[in-house]
């Protein structure tokens, strides 16, 4: 089969750059792992996720895209690519553009879950840093509107006073020019969910526990950007993943379950990583949903889909195939 695969490479400067713009996009190694993956069964054809990427479909017409793109800037980058394959008509792995669009967009993913009754943290988005009533009560939690990878999300987005409030919405309004969004802090675990498939088909990997204690000493019990990127290296990696989670079965029964209804709540498809965490009550809920979940191929780079999949006897390159198959199912391809 005639296989694209759609991605944005982190390039130069934008590689080993300590800046969060481009935490979103992925190495060569990445790249060329999913690319290898694939070509095991297939003819794979690379197409970046830039402005010539629309005439280089519209030429070589792809029986099917793997995309694993992720934009730049604003709140559609995301769908974009999804949007013009749809407007061409070339079937795509994962979730569409409305989909996409919401879960980039927290607060509209959180109403739509809350509508459905699904558990997640009460919030506020702050658009002006005059116009901070009307919060829930302290500790909160404040990230960027419409980012992901922990981007915009350091050890100080844990707030206890006014005035942490104030410096950290003034942060995301003026560093990444969007809105914040301002939530209840959820005091118990966290964990990583990794889920494939559609509909009744859904299947959920084993459930993957950030463990906090790893974290270096008097640090907040939050997966921070620099969690994710600074402490965390392949160079030194922190044993912050337990996987499969050391969890009482009716708490995996509770976490699954709530991920498979947000899953169906959002429509996603064929794959999503969702993160969830446990309130005062012991009780899961949704933090937010990833359906282009991080797959970094180095076990070392603790990326939790890839380790969740391991944890369930599928290799990296059994994993990126299961989801061009799942994709492929669903259009009619297989």
């Amino acid at each position: 089969m005639k296989v694209a695969l759609c991605f944005n490479l982190k390039k130069g400067k934008a590689a080993a750059s300590a800046d969060d713009l481009y935490a979103e996009w992925d190495d060569a190694e990445t790249i060329n792992a999913v690319r290898s993956a694939l070509a095991q069964r297939h003819q794979v054809l690379l197409i970046e996720a830039d402005e010539k990427a629309f005439a280089k479909f519209q030429k070589h017409r792809p029986q099917i895209v793997f995309n694993m793109a992720e934009g730049l800037k604003g709140a559609s980058r995301e769908l974009q690519i999804p949007a013009i394959l749809e407007m061409l008509q070339i079937p795509y792995t994962g979730s569409d553009p409305l989909t996409l669009g919401l879960c980039l967009d927290k607060s509209l993913a959180k109403e739509i879950l809350a509508y459905h009754g699904i558990p997640t943290a009460p919030f506020r988005v702050v658009t002006n840093i005059q116009k901070l009533g009307d919060l829930p009560p302290f500790p909160l939690i404040v990230k960027p509107l419409w980012e992901g990878s922990s981007k915009g999300i350091s050890n100080q987005a844990l707030v206890h006073t006014k005035g942490e409030l104030k410096a950290q919405v003034q942060r995301i309004l003026e560093a990444y020019a969007q809105p914040a969004l301002v939530e209840k802090y959820l005091p118990g675990r966290e964990f990583t969910v990794a889920l494939l498939g559609n509909g009744q088909d859904l299947k959920i990997l084993p459930i993957v526990e950030i463990q906090f204690s790893e974290l270096p000493p008097n640090i907040n019990p939050i997966y921070s950007y620099e969690a994710k990127w600074i402490w965390d290296t392949v160079e030194k990696p922190l044993e912050i993943f337990a996987c499969p989670a050391k969890i009482p079965l009716n708490l995996q029964k509770k976490i699954e379950a709530v991920c498979r209804a947000a899953f169906w709540a959002l429509r996603c498809r064929d794959w999503c990583r969702i993160d969830v965490r446990l309130d005062e009550k012991g009780e899961p809920n949704i933090l937010e949903l990833n359906p282009l979940p991080g797959i970094l191929p180095n076990p070392d780079a603790n990326s939790c889909f890839p380790k969740a999949a391991r944890t369930a006897g599928i290799s990296y390159a059994e994993l990126i195939n299961l989801v061009l198959d799942i994709a492929c199912r669903r259009v009619g391809l297989l």
